[in-house]
Protein backbone atom coordinates (compact mmCIF):
# COMPACT_ATOMS: atom_id res chain seq x y z
CA UNK A 1 0.00 0.00 0.00
CA UNK A 2 1.47 3.43 -1.19
CA UNK A 3 1.65 6.04 1.35
CA UNK A 4 0.69 10.00 0.58
CA UNK A 5 4.39 10.82 -0.48
CA UNK A 6 4.39 7.66 -2.74
CA UNK A 7 0.98 8.46 -4.35
CA UNK A 8 2.20 12.41 -4.48
CA UNK A 9 5.12 10.76 -6.47
CA UNK A 10 3.38 8.70 -8.84
CA UNK A 11 1.20 11.27 -9.24
CA UNK A 12 3.85 13.70 -10.11
CA UNK A 13 5.75 11.34 -12.48
CA UNK A 14 2.85 10.45 -14.25
CA UNK A 15 2.04 14.27 -14.62
CA UNK A 16 5.38 14.68 -15.91
CA UNK A 17 5.43 11.84 -18.66
CA UNK A 18 1.57 13.19 -19.92
CA UNK A 19 3.26 16.80 -20.23
CA UNK A 20 6.34 15.67 -21.63
CA UNK A 21 3.78 14.34 -24.26
CA UNK A 22 0.98 16.03 -24.53
CA UNK A 23 2.44 17.80 -27.68
CA UNK A 24 3.25 14.79 -29.33
CA UNK A 25 -0.01 13.12 -28.53
CA UNK A 26 -1.75 16.19 -30.21
CA UNK A 27 0.36 15.86 -33.33
CA UNK A 28 -0.41 12.08 -34.04
CA UNK A 29 -4.29 12.83 -33.12
CA UNK A 30 -4.64 15.74 -35.05
CA UNK A 31 -6.44 17.74 -32.74
CA UNK A 32 -5.17 21.15 -30.44
CA UNK A 33 -3.30 20.41 -26.94
CA UNK A 34 -6.17 21.83 -26.04
CA UNK A 35 -8.38 19.31 -27.00
CA UNK A 36 -5.82 16.80 -25.44
CA UNK A 37 -6.08 18.69 -22.32
CA UNK A 38 -10.12 18.44 -21.95
CA UNK A 39 -9.84 14.92 -23.18
CA UNK A 40 -7.61 14.34 -20.08
CA UNK A 41 -9.92 16.26 -17.66
CA UNK A 42 -12.48 14.62 -19.03
CA UNK A 43 -14.33 17.96 -19.98
CA UNK A 44 -17.68 17.88 -21.33
CA UNK A 45 -16.42 20.37 -24.43
CA UNK A 46 -15.28 17.80 -26.37
CA UNK A 47 -17.35 15.36 -28.66
CA UNK A 48 -17.34 11.76 -28.23
CA UNK A 49 -16.30 10.42 -30.97
CA UNK A 50 -12.79 13.12 -30.48
CA UNK A 51 -13.02 11.90 -27.20
CA UNK A 52 -12.67 8.47 -28.67
CA UNK A 53 -9.83 9.10 -30.83
CA UNK A 54 -7.84 10.92 -28.49
CA UNK A 55 -7.66 8.47 -25.65
CA UNK A 56 -7.07 5.53 -28.63
CA UNK A 57 -4.21 7.35 -29.66
CA UNK A 58 -2.91 7.64 -26.28
CA UNK A 59 -3.56 3.85 -25.67
CA UNK A 60 -2.11 3.02 -28.61
CA UNK A 61 1.00 4.98 -27.93
CA UNK A 62 1.65 4.01 -24.51
CA UNK A 63 1.85 7.89 -22.97
CA UNK A 64 -0.25 7.41 -20.10
CA UNK A 65 -3.23 4.84 -18.85
CA UNK A 66 -6.41 5.59 -19.49
CA UNK A 67 -7.47 5.52 -15.99
CA UNK A 68 -4.90 7.65 -14.95
CA UNK A 69 -5.87 10.09 -18.00
CA UNK A 70 -9.83 9.85 -16.76
CA UNK A 71 -8.76 10.79 -13.23
CA UNK A 72 -5.99 13.79 -14.15
CA UNK A 73 -7.97 16.91 -13.09
CA UNK A 74 -7.78 15.05 -9.47
CA UNK A 75 -4.09 15.51 -9.23
CA UNK A 76 -3.63 19.09 -10.19
CA UNK A 77 -0.83 20.20 -7.89
CA UNK A 78 -3.29 23.80 -7.64
CA UNK A 79 -0.21 25.94 -8.22
CA UNK A 80 0.23 28.62 -10.86
CA UNK A 81 4.04 29.15 -11.98
CA UNK A 82 4.29 33.81 -11.75
CA UNK A 83 7.39 34.82 -13.56
CA UNK A 84 8.28 38.77 -13.50
CA UNK A 85 11.29 40.34 -15.03
CA UNK A 86 11.17 42.73 -11.69
CA UNK A 87 8.68 42.46 -8.83
CA UNK A 88 10.73 45.84 -7.95
CA UNK A 89 8.87 47.89 -10.87
CA UNK A 90 5.83 50.15 -9.40
CA UNK A 91 3.39 48.71 -11.68
CA UNK A 92 4.90 44.80 -12.07
CA UNK A 93 4.66 45.27 -8.20
CA UNK A 94 0.40 45.89 -8.21
CA UNK A 95 -0.03 43.57 -11.14
CA UNK A 96 1.58 40.85 -8.68
CA UNK A 97 -0.54 41.39 -6.32
CA UNK A 98 -3.43 40.99 -8.07
CA UNK A 99 -2.75 38.09 -9.42
CA UNK A 100 -1.52 36.26 -5.89
CA UNK A 101 -5.12 37.95 -4.70
CA UNK A 102 -7.12 36.37 -7.63
CA UNK A 103 -5.06 33.01 -7.33
CA UNK A 104 -6.13 33.04 -3.49
CA UNK A 105 -9.34 33.21 -3.88
CA UNK A 106 -9.65 30.00 -6.11
CA UNK A 107 -7.68 28.61 -3.66
CA UNK A 108 -4.86 28.06 -5.96
CA UNK A 109 -1.02 28.73 -4.84
CA UNK A 110 2.04 30.54 -6.60
CA UNK A 111 5.15 29.87 -7.39
CA UNK A 112 7.01 33.29 -8.40
CA UNK A 113 10.60 33.32 -10.25
CA UNK A 114 11.33 37.39 -10.52
CA UNK A 115 14.02 36.51 -13.49
CA UNK A 116 15.10 39.77 -14.52
CA UNK A 117 15.12 41.40 -17.85
CA UNK A 118 17.62 39.04 -19.91
CA UNK A 119 17.22 36.36 -22.61
CA UNK A 120 18.93 33.51 -20.08
CA UNK A 121 17.47 34.49 -16.87
CA UNK A 122 14.13 34.23 -18.52
CA UNK A 123 14.51 31.08 -19.83
CA UNK A 124 15.44 29.47 -16.82
CA UNK A 125 13.04 31.02 -14.66
CA UNK A 126 10.37 28.92 -17.24
CA UNK A 127 12.58 26.07 -17.06
CA UNK A 128 12.65 26.31 -13.20
CA UNK A 129 8.47 26.46 -12.65
CA UNK A 130 7.96 23.79 -15.84
CA UNK A 131 10.32 21.31 -13.73
CA UNK A 132 8.41 22.47 -10.67
CA UNK A 133 4.85 20.63 -12.31
CA UNK A 134 2.70 24.12 -11.71
CA UNK A 135 -0.43 23.56 -13.46
CA UNK A 136 0.14 26.67 -15.47
CA UNK A 137 2.45 30.20 -15.77
CA UNK A 138 1.67 33.64 -16.18
CA UNK A 139 3.72 35.44 -17.85
CA UNK A 140 4.13 39.03 -16.96
CA UNK A 141 5.01 41.72 -19.39
CA UNK A 142 5.72 42.22 -23.27
CA UNK A 143 9.61 41.66 -21.64
CA UNK A 144 9.20 37.63 -21.90
CA UNK A 145 8.41 38.91 -25.97
CA UNK A 146 11.63 38.56 -28.08
CA UNK A 147 11.52 41.18 -31.41
CA UNK A 148 13.68 37.51 -33.34
CA UNK A 149 11.19 34.60 -32.99
CA UNK A 150 13.62 31.82 -32.77
CA UNK A 151 14.32 33.46 -29.07
CA UNK A 152 10.24 33.18 -28.23
CA UNK A 153 11.03 29.23 -28.47
CA UNK A 154 11.24 29.04 -24.59
CA UNK A 155 7.59 30.17 -24.68
CA UNK A 156 6.35 27.65 -27.18
CA UNK A 157 8.40 24.71 -25.24
CA UNK A 158 6.22 25.65 -22.12
CA UNK A 159 3.24 25.91 -23.74
CA UNK A 160 3.56 22.03 -25.09
CA UNK A 161 3.27 21.23 -21.40
CA UNK A 162 0.99 23.57 -19.88
CA UNK A 163 -1.39 26.52 -20.48
CA UNK A 164 0.53 29.77 -20.52
CA UNK A 165 -0.86 33.25 -20.00
CA UNK A 166 0.74 36.33 -20.94
CA UNK A 167 -0.38 39.97 -18.94
CA UNK A 168 -0.27 42.87 -21.66
CA UNK A 169 1.31 41.19 -24.48
CA UNK A 170 0.24 39.75 -27.74
CA UNK A 171 1.69 36.68 -28.69
CA UNK A 172 0.62 33.98 -31.30
CA UNK A 173 0.74 30.62 -30.53
CA UNK A 174 -1.25 27.00 -29.40
CA UNK A 175 -2.11 26.90 -25.63
CA UNK A 176 -1.02 30.62 -25.16
CA UNK A 177 -3.51 33.05 -24.00
CA UNK A 178 -2.93 37.13 -23.70
CA UNK A 179 -5.29 39.66 -21.70
CA UNK A 180 -3.61 43.35 -22.64
CA UNK A 181 -4.69 46.86 -22.76
CA UNK A 182 -4.96 48.34 -25.99
CA UNK A 183 -2.05 51.02 -25.57
CA UNK A 184 -1.61 52.14 -28.53
CA UNK A 185 -5.37 53.59 -28.80
CA UNK A 186 -5.06 54.79 -25.03
CA UNK A 187 -1.92 57.14 -25.16
CA UNK A 188 -3.26 57.92 -29.06
CA UNK A 189 -6.53 59.17 -26.92
CA UNK A 190 -4.24 60.98 -24.50
CA UNK A 191 -2.06 62.63 -27.17
CA UNK A 192 -5.70 63.83 -29.20
CA UNK A 193 -7.08 65.24 -25.45
CA UNK A 194 -3.40 67.35 -25.79
CA UNK A 195 -3.95 68.49 -28.82
CA UNK A 196 -7.93 69.40 -28.82
CA UNK A 197 -6.75 71.25 -25.21
CA UNK A 198 -4.72 73.46 -27.40
CA UNK A 199 -1.31 71.86 -27.37
CA UNK A 200 1.23 71.97 -30.15
CA UNK A 201 3.99 71.17 -29.21
CA UNK A 202 3.37 67.49 -27.28
CA UNK A 203 6.67 65.73 -25.73
CA UNK A 204 6.68 62.35 -25.76
CA UNK A 205 8.52 60.84 -23.03
CA UNK A 206 9.04 57.18 -22.67
CA UNK A 207 11.48 54.33 -21.32
CA UNK A 208 11.14 50.99 -22.94
CA UNK A 209 11.67 50.05 -26.59
CA UNK A 210 9.83 46.27 -26.26
CA UNK A 211 6.61 45.44 -27.63
CA UNK A 212 4.48 47.70 -25.48
CA UNK A 213 6.69 50.58 -25.72
CA UNK A 214 6.32 50.88 -29.15
CA UNK A 215 3.15 50.45 -29.20
CA UNK A 216 2.68 53.66 -27.28
CA UNK A 217 4.55 55.46 -29.54
CA UNK A 218 2.66 54.38 -32.45
CA UNK A 219 -0.37 55.36 -30.72
CA UNK A 220 1.41 59.05 -30.00
CA UNK A 221 2.16 59.58 -34.02
CA UNK A 222 -1.55 58.29 -34.57
CA UNK A 223 -2.66 60.92 -33.02
CA UNK A 224 -0.63 63.70 -34.64
CA UNK A 225 -1.52 61.79 -37.83
CA UNK A 226 -5.60 61.86 -37.25
CA UNK A 227 -5.54 65.70 -36.59
CA UNK A 228 -3.36 66.22 -39.54
CA UNK A 229 -0.67 67.59 -37.88
CA UNK A 230 3.27 66.28 -38.61
CA UNK A 231 5.26 64.98 -35.91
CA UNK A 232 8.35 66.79 -34.38
CA UNK A 233 10.79 63.95 -34.26
CA UNK A 234 12.67 66.31 -31.92
CA UNK A 235 10.07 65.97 -29.48
CA UNK A 236 10.15 61.67 -29.22
CA UNK A 237 12.65 61.58 -26.21
CA UNK A 238 13.97 57.82 -25.45
CA UNK A 239 14.84 57.81 -21.45
CA UNK A 240 16.84 54.47 -20.56
CA UNK A 241 15.27 52.47 -18.57
CA UNK A 242 18.08 51.71 -15.70
CA UNK A 243 18.30 55.33 -15.23
CA UNK A 244 14.80 56.07 -14.42
CA UNK A 245 14.35 58.51 -11.41
CA UNK A 246 12.34 61.31 -11.02
CA UNK A 247 15.47 63.50 -10.30
CA UNK A 248 16.86 61.99 -13.47
CA UNK A 249 13.96 62.52 -15.37
CA UNK A 250 13.59 66.55 -14.03
CA UNK A 251 17.60 67.34 -14.78
CA UNK A 252 16.67 65.68 -18.32
CA UNK A 253 14.20 67.85 -19.10
CA UNK A 254 15.97 70.79 -17.68
CA UNK A 255 19.00 69.73 -20.05
CA UNK A 256 16.21 69.92 -23.21
CA UNK A 257 15.28 73.15 -22.27
CA UNK A 258 18.61 74.60 -21.56
CA UNK A 259 19.43 73.74 -25.49
CA UNK A 260 16.22 75.56 -26.89
CA UNK A 261 13.46 72.61 -27.10
CA UNK A 262 10.48 74.12 -26.57
CA UNK A 263 7.06 72.23 -25.29
CA UNK A 264 4.05 73.11 -24.26
CA UNK A 265 3.03 69.16 -23.21
CA UNK A 266 4.63 66.11 -21.31
CA UNK A 267 2.92 62.84 -22.13
CA UNK A 268 4.60 59.90 -20.75
CA UNK A 269 4.10 55.97 -21.17
CA UNK A 270 4.87 56.36 -17.46
CA UNK A 271 3.91 57.93 -14.21
CA UNK A 272 6.69 58.41 -12.67
CA UNK A 273 8.01 59.85 -15.91
CA UNK A 274 5.48 62.65 -15.35
CA UNK A 275 6.36 63.16 -12.54
CA UNK A 276 9.86 63.93 -13.19
CA UNK A 277 8.04 66.32 -15.55
CA UNK A 278 6.16 68.13 -12.79
CA UNK A 279 9.44 68.68 -10.88
CA UNK A 280 10.62 69.61 -14.28
CA UNK A 281 7.79 72.72 -14.51
CA UNK A 282 8.07 73.44 -10.23
CA UNK A 283 11.90 74.16 -11.19
CA UNK A 284 11.46 76.32 -13.91
CA UNK A 285 8.64 77.99 -12.35
CA UNK A 286 6.13 77.11 -14.96
CA UNK A 287 2.64 76.57 -13.79
CA UNK A 288 0.68 73.76 -14.65
CA UNK A 289 -1.70 73.18 -16.68
CA UNK A 290 -1.10 77.09 -17.59
CA UNK A 291 2.39 76.94 -19.11
CA UNK A 292 2.81 72.62 -19.25
CA UNK A 293 0.16 69.96 -19.28
CA UNK A 294 1.14 66.97 -18.37
CA UNK A 295 -0.26 63.05 -18.80
CA UNK A 296 1.13 59.68 -17.42
CA UNK A 297 0.24 56.33 -17.84
CA UNK A 298 -0.64 53.78 -15.64
CA UNK A 299 -2.59 55.62 -13.07
CA UNK A 300 -0.35 54.40 -10.39
CA UNK A 301 -0.07 55.91 -6.98
CA UNK A 302 2.45 58.43 -8.24
CA UNK A 303 -0.46 59.67 -10.12
CA UNK A 304 -1.95 60.92 -6.25
CA UNK A 305 1.25 62.01 -4.67
CA UNK A 306 1.15 65.40 -6.45
CA UNK A 307 -0.02 68.86 -6.80
CA UNK A 308 -1.48 69.14 -8.51
CA UNK A 309 -2.90 65.69 -9.08
CA UNK A 310 -1.68 63.85 -12.37
CA UNK A 311 -3.83 62.87 -14.90
CA UNK A 312 -2.97 59.45 -16.27
CA UNK A 313 -4.31 56.85 -18.41
CA UNK A 314 -5.46 53.77 -16.38
CA UNK A 315 -4.62 50.77 -18.44
CA UNK A 316 -7.21 48.59 -16.40
CA UNK A 317 -4.13 46.32 -14.51
CA UNK A 318 -6.74 45.23 -12.36
CA UNK A 319 -9.14 44.20 -15.01
CA UNK A 320 -6.61 42.68 -16.85
CA UNK A 321 -4.96 40.89 -14.29
CA UNK A 322 -8.00 39.11 -13.24
CA UNK A 323 -9.07 38.04 -16.59
CA UNK A 324 -5.61 36.50 -17.00
CA UNK A 325 -6.51 33.96 -13.64
CA UNK A 326 -9.63 33.37 -15.53
CA UNK A 327 -8.58 32.65 -18.87
CA UNK A 328 -6.01 30.13 -17.35
CA UNK A 329 -8.60 28.54 -14.68
CA UNK A 330 -10.97 28.14 -17.36
CA UNK A 331 -8.53 26.21 -19.73
CA UNK A 332 -7.45 24.12 -16.95
CA UNK A 333 -11.41 23.07 -16.31
CA UNK A 334 -11.24 22.08 -20.06
CA UNK A 335 -13.89 25.56 -20.88
CA UNK A 336 -13.44 27.38 -24.17
CA UNK A 337 -11.35 30.59 -23.61
CA UNK A 338 -10.84 33.09 -26.25
CA UNK A 339 -6.97 33.38 -27.50
CA UNK A 340 -6.44 37.13 -26.86
CA UNK A 341 -8.68 39.46 -24.87
CA UNK A 342 -8.25 43.22 -24.95
CA UNK A 343 -9.57 45.65 -22.70
CA UNK A 344 -9.75 49.63 -23.53
CA UNK A 345 -7.68 52.12 -21.17
CA UNK A 346 -9.25 54.98 -19.91
CA UNK A 347 -8.18 58.83 -19.40
CA UNK A 348 -8.26 59.72 -15.84
CA UNK A 349 -8.51 63.93 -15.88
CA UNK A 350 -6.88 64.97 -12.93
CA UNK A 351 -5.29 68.76 -12.14
CA UNK A 352 -2.03 68.71 -14.14
CA UNK A 353 -4.19 69.05 -17.67
CA UNK A 354 -6.98 71.57 -18.81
Amino acid sequence: MYNKNDLRNESIYMLEVITTNIYNVSQKAGVSIATVSRVLNNSPHVSAKTKAHVLAVIEESGYVPNAFARGLGLNSMKTIGLLCPNAADSYLAQALSYLEMTLRSHQYDCLLSCTGRELEARIQGVELLTSKHVDGMILMGSTFLESKEKDNEYIRKAAQQMPVVILNASFTCENVYCVLCDEKRATMEAAQYLLDTGCKNILYLYHSKNHNGLNKLAGYRAAYESRGLPVNESLLRFFAQDSVSIPAVRDYLVGLHNKGLMFDAVLSSEDILSVGAMKYAHVLGKTIPGDLSIIGYNSSPYSLCTEPELTSVDNKLKAVSQQCVATLLGVLEGKEMPQKTVFTGELIKRGSTL
